[in-house]
């Protein structure tokens, strides 16, 4: 149906379409968003407290430093990738388990513990995320003779 306003330009009714939000529900529905979220949080504040200056004094453990950059980059990467690609989530947070619990000795105590956790709860929502099966639909009966 086309209606016209005032100034004679068609409007057009909104069709059947879903809203952006219900598409975003269903997206996020197919995949182990909130873990992958968490480990790519627990990365972020690792990077930052492996960037943290105290007055004089820089802390930052491992070779020149290299642990601290590229764990925090490994988490980060990890978790948009188990959000990216959910046919492989359980390989992507068995890694990200084991580079969490390994940032307690490369980065700064694991972020101080905080990011530690973080990617290590995200890490085992990944693993144990599982997708929902597809809604059967209801079975009709056939007429006996």
């Amino acid at each position: 149906m086309l209606l016209t306003d005032t100034v004679t330009r068609p409007i057009r009714r909104r069709q059947n379409r879903p809203s952006t939000w219900r598409r975003f529900r269903e997206w996020a529905r197919r995949r182990p968003l909130v873990g992958g979220v968490l480990v790519a949080l627990g990365g972020a504040e690792m990077f930052g407290s492996s960037q943290l200056d105290i007055g004089n004094l820089h802390i930052q453990l491992g070779i020149e430093g290299l642990q601290a950059t590229v764990i925090p980059i490994a988490l980060v990467l990890l978790g948009v990738l188990a959000i990216a690609m959910p046919a492989h989530r359980i390989f992507y947070g068995v890694i990200a388990l084991v580079v969490a619990v390994y940032s307690l000795v490369g980065v700064n105590l694991g972020g101080f513990f905080i990011g530690m956790l973080l990617a290590s709860v995200g890490g085992i929502i990944v693993v144990s995320w599982m997708p929902r099966p597809p809604a059967a639909e209801p079975a009709t009966e056939e007429p006996k003779p």
